[in-house]
């Protein structure tokens, strides 16, 4: 089964995706949907967040992988399973394999977040590390797979996968039936094919939007080309969606059956798992937060309701940090300035007194003295603020002024 090609593979179809519902009952949960009150203002229609966040593992790999491997026959389940991931697909296919018996090893680049090799490791799986990328795992997995007969479980190209991954879009249907519009972030293909199909199957009416980072977009030009075209050093903070080329069998599908593929920026990715965080109380990996991203970019484009697929929470504690930053900091909730005053006694409480009546919240001091550049008797500060916002920024930098300083970055 795991010899042959995209081309020798069955389609999938809706009956495909329904066998898979039964089969993950009872495994998989059927996943909160959450209305969300500031997406809906901003929209102009109601918007609500499907929250594969909060799946089994943090994310909806689980379906797909649990179909994928228990409908394996008997002798191929004796070999055991192999599968590559830098996180969400390596957590589904430990635990799936758990669930159903199966010995599991997974490959995981070097580089993978230590939490997420930890999570494998419990759910079951025998974890080996190896290359820095995602490419040179996928390689020593399909390796291992040749060398020992285990059958690779590849992370979206194949129809079970898609099957699993589509039961999203039932669970859509049966808790949204007025829906119009449907977002979903676009990594290989399989989840947004898999809720592409099962949608449109029964609803041909409702408009399916893909959503690809735009430093990993490998769609638009497949589709432009009519076949996977890959993209050479992808790169992007969502490494859920982190794909050089699309897999055969979603790109198909995907291309029959999605009605758009749009593109967002590191900084709408960064604003989005910030809104999530902030107004939703959800923790959303980048890759999650895709669709949201593209609400926020183009709010006027999307008729409703509207449903955006939460497709993750699995967030490195220190991407997150650092995520959250850098969309505060694009937000205008952080400003940085430097600026020159006296060097003398009482100068720097000065400033930091000036900044307290507008309410700034000082981050991070630097106070230098000695360089060339100064004069004898002046002293450079820059400073790493807290604010409110673009106009509280605005509203720092004249309280600034007014008190004498000379702003200079």
């Amino acid at each position: 089964m795991n010899h042959r090609t995209s081309d020798t593979l069955p389609p999938v179809t809706l009956d495909d995706v329904r066998g898979a519902q039964k089969m993950l009952s009872g495994v998989a949960r059927v996943t909160a949907m959450e209305g969300s009150r500031h997406l809906t203002q901003l929209v102009g229609a109601p918007v609500h967040l499907k929250c594969e966040n909060l799946q089994r593992t943090g994310s909806f790999k689980l379906r797909g992988a649990y179909v994928r491997i228990a409908g394996l026959l008997p002798e191929e389940r004796a070999a055991g399973v192999v599968a590559a991931s830098a996180g969400n697909h390596a957590q589904g296919v430990a635990l799936a394999s758990s669930l159903l018996g199966v010995r599991s090893t997974v490959f995981m680049p070097r580089s993978a977040p230590l939490p997420k090799i930890s999570a494998t490791r419990d759910y079951g799986a025998e974890v080996r590390l190896h290359g820095q990328v995602v490419d040179e795992t996928l390689a020593a997995a399909q390796e291992y797979a040749a060398e020992t007969g285990a059958v690779f479980i590849h992370p979206f190209d194949h129809p079970d996968i898609i099957a699993g991954q589509g039961t999203v879009g039932l669970e859509i249907l049966e808790q949204c039936p007025e829906v119009r519009t449907v977002v979903v972030g676009i990594g290989g293909g399989g989840l947004a094919a898999g809720i592409a199909m099962a949608v449109k199957s029964l609803r041909p009416d409702v408009r399916i939007v893909g959503v690809q980072a735009a430093g990993a977009a490998a769609y638009p030009p497949s589709l432009a080309a009519g076949r996977p075209v890959a993209v050479e050093h992808p790169a992007t903070m969502a490494d859920g969606i982190k794909v050089g080329r699309p897999g055969d069998v979603p790109f198909r599908i995907i291309g029959e059956l999605v009605d758009e593929v749009r593109t967002v920026t590191e900084d709408e990715l960064a604003a989005a798992l910030l809104l999530c965080l902030e107004r939703a109380k959800l923790v959303v990996e980048p890759a999650g937060a895709s669709p949201v991203a593209a609400l926020l970019s183009d709010p006027g484009a999307f008729e409703g309701p509207v449903v955006a697929v939460l497709s993750g929470g699995n967030v490195d504690p220190v991407l997150l940090q650092r995520v959250l930053r850098h969309g505060m900091a694009a937000q205008g909730r952080y400003l940085a300035v430097r600026l020159r005053l006296t060097d003398r006694p009482g100068a720097l409480a000065s400033l930091l007194g000036a900044l307290s009546v507008v309410d700034a919240n000082v981050l991070d001091v630097s106070h230098v003295r000695t360089d060339p550049r100064l004069g004898l008797t002046e002293a450079e500060v820059e400073l790493h603020l807290e604010t409110k916002g673009r106009e509280h920024c605005a509203e720092v930098g004249e309280a600034l002024r007014a008190a004498g300083y000379t702003v200079i970055g």
